[in-house]
C-alpha cells in the first residue's frame, strides 16, 4: 500500500513539473476569472452596430480580514455583451448576488494627452444566485 501511495505521489509530482515546465516555455496559459459578489451598478446601451453592452460593477468581499479586523471589499468592473447583458439587466437589480465566469482584459483609453489603463472582466457567463423580492411578489 505504501509503495502504491509513493508511486501516485511521484506520478503527480512528474505531471506537476511537466505542467510548470510547459508554462515556463509558453505552452500553457490561462486567462479565466470566477467572481461571486453583489451587483453595485448596472447600465446597458447599444453599440453602433446594434449589440447590447452592459458595464456593471461587482462588490466582492475579500476572504481575509485587514489589520483593523474588518473585511475589505473590491469593486470590480465587468463587461457583458449581447444576451448576457440583456438578461442580467432585465433580471438583476442592485444588491443581487451573481456569479460571473469570464476573462480579464486590459485596454487603454487616450484623451487629451492622458492615457488611462483599464482592467476589467469580460463575462462569458452570468449565474443569478439570488434576487431580492419586489413589492409585487
Amino acid at each position: 500500500v505504501i509503495i502504491v501511495i509513493i508511486f501516485l505521489v511521484f506520478c503527480c509530482l512528474i505531471i506537476y513539473i511537466k505542467n510548470v515546465t510547459m508554462c515556463l516555455k509558453g505552452g500553457i496559459m490561462l486567462n479565466q476569472a470566477v467572481l461571486v459578489g453583489r451587483l453595485v451598478k448596472d447600465q446597458i446601451k447599444k453599440t453602433d452596430n446594434g449589440n447590447s453592452i452592459s458595464n456593471i460593477t461587482l462588490a466582492v468581499p475579500r476572504s481575509f480580514k485587514n489589520s483593523e479586523g474588518t473585511y475589505d471589499t473590491d469593486f470590480i468592473s465587468c463587461v457583458l455583451w449581447r444576451g448576457v447583458a440583456e438578461s442580467t439587466v432585465n433580471y438583476c437589480k442592485k444588491g443581487d448576488l451573481v456569479g460571473i465566469k469570464g476573462r480579464v482584459q486590459t485596454r487603454k483609453i487616450e484623451s487629451d494627452d492622458v492615457v488611462k489603463h483599464i482592467t476589467e472582466v469580460v463575462a462569458e457567463k452570468v449565474t443569478f444566485l439570488s434576487s431580492r423580492k419586489t413589492d409585487n411578489n
